[in-house]
């Protein structure tokens, strides 16, 4: 019963070369994002007044946690798993032991979630510290985004699993990845979009994720819109979770 955290053990003993400078990434991140946008663009945005009902920094702030946690959870989620599929063939190595497809795909997810648990919870700490939280609410914004980093951690696991080349991962970073972090709600209101790109924008999971992270940030969070965007994030996950078994049983059982 304890195989997936076999997995995750073997994904938690590889981490430990590289936690250090990761640990101090994330640290130092955060805190640059924030002091650019708080006291260089901020102060322009919020020159005459805060066209946005609040000062620039709250609006930002938890859009770019939003977005750290989607970009993380991409990059875990691409080429490592590609690579142990492909490359150096360490889900092969799994599969040669007591452990199944069920228990490869887990540890690899709980490693994720792991990740995301760190990092967004460094961020959310930094985000407090620079008065950009304004409410209890906010705790509730740490599992939230561990949520959005799952949402798009397990599609894209089955998507590396399923490409037989890495230029779709470049694709999925250039078209999907970057786009979404640009025109997802995180540095302006998605009401400044064209229609068309705008209601593209409302599918995503990041905006999802941004609107309910920035009101629990602010404090404005209401129950059903909030369950709502939680309910669209988990379905996203779970829909991917079942993509990725279906994906590695195909690529590593033939």
């Amino acid at each position: 019963m304890d195989y997936p955290l076999r997995a995750y053990e073997y994904w938690m003993r590889s981490y430990r070369r590289v936690w250090r400078g990761s640990i101090a990434t994330s640290l130092l991140n955060p805190v640059l994002y924030l002091a650019a946008f708080g006291i260089g663009l901020g102060k322009i945005v919020n020159r005459g007044g805060h066209p946005l009902g609040v000062p620039y920094l709250d609006y930002v702030a938890p859009g770019m946690l939003a977005a750290v946690c989607m970009q993380l959870a991409a990059f875990e989620s691409s080429y490592p798993v590609m690579a142990g599929i492909r490359w150096t063939r360490q889900f092969h190595a799994q599969l040669a032991t007591p452990l199944r497809i069920r228990d490869v795909v887990l540890g690899h997810t709980l490693f994720v979630v792991s990740r995301l648990a760190v990092v967004s919870g460094i961020y959310l700490a930094v985000i407090a510290a620079f008065g950009a939280v304004h409410s209890p609410l906010a705790i509730a914004g740490w599992p939230v985004a561990i949520l959005i980093g799952a949402a798009f951690s397990t599609p894209i696991t089955a998507l590396s699993g399923w490409l037989e080349r890495d230029d779709g991962l470049n694709a999925l970073f250039r078209f999907g990845v970057m786009p979404m972090f640009l025109f997802s709600g995180t540095f302006f209101p998605l009401s400044r979009l064209p229609h068309g790109f705008r209601e593209l924008a409302y599918a995503t999971p990041l905006w999802h994720g941004v609107d309910l992270l920035r009101h629990l940030t602010l404090g404005t969070a209401t129950f059903w819109p909030s369950i709502g965007h939680a309910a669209y994030l988990a379905a996203w996950s779970a829909l991917g979770l079942v993509l990725a078994y279906r994906t590695f049983a195909r690529r590593l059982l033939r």
